[in-house]
């Protein structure tokens, strides 16, 4: 199985010179990109001794999948920088805050979960191997650089992930739109992982049963339910606005 994979756009390309520049093997940029912004990049490239090769912009459109690459596309190695969440958690000095994410397979959606979860401190995003959309090049750059910073875990059992985590003692929250209790009455303290469904069907029944709470995000409008994006930054910013408080 290759260890390599494209991500593209300045954004990601540059988040990952600044993070994890040795992850990179080389970078492609349309030969016709002379502006400022490229030049930039390209210095920074040289600073990093990272090789780069002028393309054309075909080139680009068949690395990359699409022609929403800004001209530029990076081949990184995809296990370079991998990370289990026993690794995460050893070496906290502050509360566990983690976002799981129960089949998300909507590549926006998770670049957007994961500039959520960059934003409010996520120390780590799990998600199951199967059924789920994974860091693609369309991840990368939506998340314009969250990818880099935000740790994300693949997990071959998520049932059986959730049970491990309560056994280290982080209180595994779920979201339903059926939830008993209202988030705007939630205490939250201490360790906590969110856990979120797809985009469709919401959480399945293992995933469920495994959250020692379930919770709903008030609705006074007539939409029934939010983005899976917007309802983690949601529980997110109101767990950071919790324990901020003390």
């Amino acid at each position: 199985m290759p260890s390599t994979r494209f991500i593209f756009g300045f954004h990601a390309v540059t988040s990952r010179l600044r993070q994890n520049p040795n992850s990179i093997k080389e970078i492609f940029i349309d030969a016709t990109r002379t502006d400022l912004r490229a030049q930039e990049l390209i210095k920074l490239a040289e600073n990093k001794k990272i090789h780069v090769i002028s393309c054309t912009g075909s080139k680009l459109n068949s690395m990359s999948g699409n022609d929403r690459h800004q001209g530029i596309v990076a081949n990184i190695d995809s296990i370079s920088n991998y990370v289990g969440i026993d690794d995460i958690l050893d070496e906290l000095t502050e509360p566990a805050r983690l976002l799981v994410l129960d089949g998300i397979q909507d590549p926006h959606n998770l670049g957007a979960c994961l500039r959520v979860a960059d934003a409010f401190g996520v120390h780590a995003i799990i998600a199951p191997k199967d059924r789920a959309v994974g860091l693609t090049p369309t991840v990368y750059k939506v998340s314009s650089g969250a990818a880099d910073t935000v740790p994300y875990i693949s997990v071959t059992n998520l049932a059986r992930t959730l049970k491990q985590l309560k056994e280290q003692g982080i209180w595994i929250i779920g979201t339903a739109e059926d939830a008993e209790h209202d988030l705007t009455h939630f205490r939250i303290s201490g360790s906590v992982a969110w856990v979120f469904g797809s985009e469709e069907k919401g959480l399945r029944r293992l995933t469920r049963e495994n959250c020692d709470q379930l919770v709903r995000i008030p609705m006074q409008g007539n939409i029934e339910s939010l983005n899976v994006a917007v309802s983690a930054g949601i529980c997110l910013f109101e767990t950071h606005r919790q324990q901020s408080l003390g």
